[in-house]
């Protein structure tokens, strides 16, 4: 907690410790046991010391451990920004005008594998879960980019999990946006191509039914690739790359100015270095 001394030097006023973000607002790490009362006085004299300094958000991250905390909090004017396994983010704005707090997370990262050996075919598996389970369709591997990961890594880890195909990650050939999927959320999915690096497959028993090296032609031959827009568009640029030197887009590492934290740009680098 931080103390602020009046300028007689006689009164003192507790507040809750607080440190500046980068956009003129201030962060509340909540850490230490507290009693709700103890807490709504800390809140209403910091609050009100905030506001004399102009500050814009405040923000308000309270462990799990801290729940008691959280009605007090909202009664005073804050709300639910976002929730992660151990603690939820609170946020209050104090300015009069509009709110420019950003909104939490919209999208979910998704990514499509493309594996095709040299004798044309391609590497495909059959669900044990989901809206295909028990349709006997057949699908690229496909799966969520963890927090933190690359979607190079998230493709090449995804068909080692279902397949346990050793592959080289290659460029990513198309992305699609979705809405209103996982929590409401937008879904952002990139189709990758990879080469496979092994051959002997292991099906991942605990999500995965069946998985193969299946003829091109017969997984285009599918019905529901015929008729469904994505497995269609699958199909083509499939074929768009292999046949008709189709171009993707490949990662190339830079590195940020501000943190020297090493990120990831992909590009048409075909087009580029010519």
């Amino acid at each position: 907690m931080d103390q602020v001394v009046a300028e007689n030097g006689v009164q003192q006023v507790e507040l809750l410790f607080a440190v500046n973000d980068d956009h003129g607002g201030v962060i509340v790490e909540m850490k230490e046991p507290m009693d709700s009362k103890a807490f709504l006085s800390l809140l209403r004299a910091s609050i009100s010391q905030w506001k004399q300094q102009g500050k814009n958000g405040v923000w308000i991250k309270l462990p799990i451990g801290l729940v008691n905390l959280v009605e007090t909090a909202v009664k005073e004017g804050f709300r639910y920004h976002h929730a992660e396994p151990h603690y939820l983010m609170l946020v209050y704005w104090i300015p009069e005008a509009a709110s420019t707090v950003p909104a939490n997370a919209t999208h979910r990262v998704g990514v499509g594998a493309i594996v095709m050996n040299d004798k044309r075919e391609l590497l495909v598996v059959q669900e044990k879960s989901g809206r295909l389970q028990g349709k006997g369709i057949w699908k690229i591997p496909t799966g969520v980019v963890d927090e933190g990961e690359d979607i190079f890594a998230a493709a090449v880890r995804e068909v080692k999990e279902e397949t346990n195909i050793d592959t080289e990650f290659v460029e990513i050939l198309a992305f699609r946006q979705f809405h209103k999927v996982f929590f409401e959320k937008s879904d952002l999915s990139f189709l990758c191509i990879l080469s496979p690096l092994s051959f002997d497959i292991q099906k991942q028993e605990l999500e995965i039914e069946a998985a193969q090296w299946m003829p091109f032609e017969e997984y285009a031959a599918q019905p529901i690739t015929q008729k469904h827009g994505l497995f269609k568009y699958i199909s083509e640029i499939c074929l768009a790359k292999v046949d008709r030197e189709y171009v993707g887009f490949s990662p190339l590492p830079m590195t940020s100015s501000f943190d020297d934290q090493v990120t990831y740009i992909y590009l048409n680098n075909h087009d580029l270095n010519q």
